[in-house]
């Protein structure tokens, strides 16, 4: 896979796995970190925050496999 797509396809990973994420836990967290819909609010940034989270782990583990392939023979 051409390096462009595949961070296209982690990226896209990242976002439906950081809202999954968010919308599942969304009921358990303060109110004000709730998104409204149709508002620009905290929650936004709490659901931007998840995706982060999410993409640094694919980036991480993509990393660690690329790491690990290149020291077998």
């Amino acid at each position: 896979m051409s390096k462009p797509l595949a961070d296209f396809v982690q990226a896209l990973v990242a976002v439906l796995l950081g809202n999954a994420a968010y919308f599942l836990l969304m009921r358990y967290l303060p109110p004000h970190a709730r998104h409204a819909p149709l508002r620009i609010d905290l929650g936004l940034v709490v659901d931007f925050w998840f995706c982060l989270v999410a993409f640094g782990v694919i980036k991480t583990v993509a990393a660690r496999r690329r790491k690990s392939r290149a020291g077998k023979p």
